[in-house]
């Protein structure tokens, strides 16, 4: 388990939630407050009494359900409007005809705007619209006739739903941006502590030892060349700002915090990824490694294989240049793609040679770093010419591995197993 600081972001509608909570309290006992005061009036009190008892029980049987988002599921919130709605156009049924026709209220009164309210809390404003429309609909049906009252009603409702569902849209998105930037900020303060205590204890130690083994010579000199390729690597990674950025947010009413949580070093190969991560330790001494100052982040599996082609790639610069060759490696994060160039300052490549090792059954290049690509849906392109060096092109999409990706990749492995 590595330990490191996680953004939990506030939720922002939480407060909407329980406001909702204590909104259908109230009007409940509003909506049989009315009745009972106009108790005379009905034609059908024992209808109203039986639709109030079921009310009543529904009301509080499901407060749990209107505590957060993950409680309020699209089945509680059908059953929910459907109660609303039978309580409208059960009205004319207990009610007198003429107290409806002059613009008596509905036996569940108010109470009606909590189910319409869940739904703009829930799914947005257009869960909003649909949910007020059915609400319109039913009020027109029980009173016989579109008035202008029951317009107002209708639209004062639909308004102020989709209004309030705009706003919790708005309010998401924010939040979400809120978290993104504290997780920045975490990471950046962690990388700047790591930084500090690496700088001034084994950095030091590491640059100290590259200058003495150099000056003693020998194996000394040995030993002084692996501390400088362990120093530029370390220095990279260090600088590189590779602290990996939280996925997974918790709901806290009291704000936006910042906690150390425990995290699993397993990740969901669909899961994004930052490719810098994984191709920081091949910085050495003697190869340069380029990134962007931000993440790139790709799915893990892609990342892993495209970092296992570029290994790949160094592996066959150390073999067949040296361990003398320089290399450099650039990673460039395009809107669609990704693109990791890796060049030598070697004697290239003579033409024709590639396709002579494949006949000889040497597959590096065809298997290691081609094969590895086309698996992920990327390509590798190799570019060579004698006394310039050596350039391997490296490029994957960013939907590479995603899930419906993998799904196609297995998909398409199937059929050709069949074939």
């Amino acid at each position: 388990m590595a330990k490191r600081e996680r953004v939990m972001r506030m939720s922002v509608e939480q407060p909407l939630w329980r406001a909702l909570t204590g909104y259908r309290v109230l009007t409940l006992f509003y909506a049989i407050g009315l009745f009972v005061s106009e108790y005379d009036g009905f034609v059908r009190p024992e209808v109203a009494i039986a639709y109030f008892v079921v009310l009543f029980a529904w009301t509080f049987a499901t407060l749990p359900k209107v505590a957060g988002a993950a409680s309020c599921t699209k089945r509680f919130l059908a059953a929910d409007l459907t109660i609303a709605l039978a309580g409208i156009l059960l009205t004319p049924v207990a009610d007198a005809h003429d107290r409806i026709v002059a613009g008596g209220p509905t036996l569940p009164s108010i109470w009606t705007a909590g189910s319409v309210l869940a739904f703009a809390i829930k799914g947005g404003w257009r869960w909003a619209a649909f949910a007020s429309a059915l609400v319109g609909v039913a009020n027109v049906v029980q009173r016989g006739a579109l008035s202008q009252d029951t317009l107002h009603n209708v639209l004062l409702v639909w308004v102020a739903s989709i209004a309030i569902g705009y706003v919790v849209e708005v309010a998401r998105a924010s939040e979400r941006t809120l978290a993104r930037a504290l997780e920045i900020e975490a990471a950046t303060r962690e990388r700047e502590r790591l930084a500090r205590d690496i700088h001034d204890g084994v950095l030091q130690v590491l640059a100290m030892v590259q200058r003495r083994g150099t000056a003693i010579g020998g194996e000394a000199a040995d030993l002084g060349r692996l501390a400088g390729e362990q120093e530029v690597a370390l220095r990279t990674l260090v600088s590189g700002g590779l602290v990996p950025v939280s996925r997974v947010s918790e709901d806290e009413a009291e704000g936006a915090v910042v906690r150390a949580v425990d995290e699993p070093d397993a990740q969901d190969d669909s899961a994004p990824c930052d490719l810098r991560s994984l191709l920081a330790p091949y910085a050495t001494a003697r190869v340069t490694f380029s990134e962007p100052g931000t993440p790139v982040p790709l799915a893990a599996r892609a990342a892993k294989e495209l970092a296992a082609a570029v290994g790949a790639a160094l592996d066959n610069v150390h073999r067949h240049v040296g361990a003398d060759a320089r290399a450099w490696i650039l990673v460039e994060d395009e809107p669609d793609e990704v693109i990791v160039t890796v060049r030598d300052d070697g004697p290239g490549i003579p033409e024709g040679r590639l396709v002579q090792a494949e006949g000889e059954g040497r597959l590096g290049v065809a298997l290691s770093i081609r094969g590895r690509l086309r698996e992920i849906g990327g390509t590798a392109e190799l570019i060579s010419v004698p006394g310039q060096g050596t350039e391997v092109e490296l490029k994957v999409p960013k939907g590479a591995c995603a899930p419906e990706a993998s799904k196609g990749l297995k998909d398409r492995r199937g059929k050709a197993e069949k074939a």
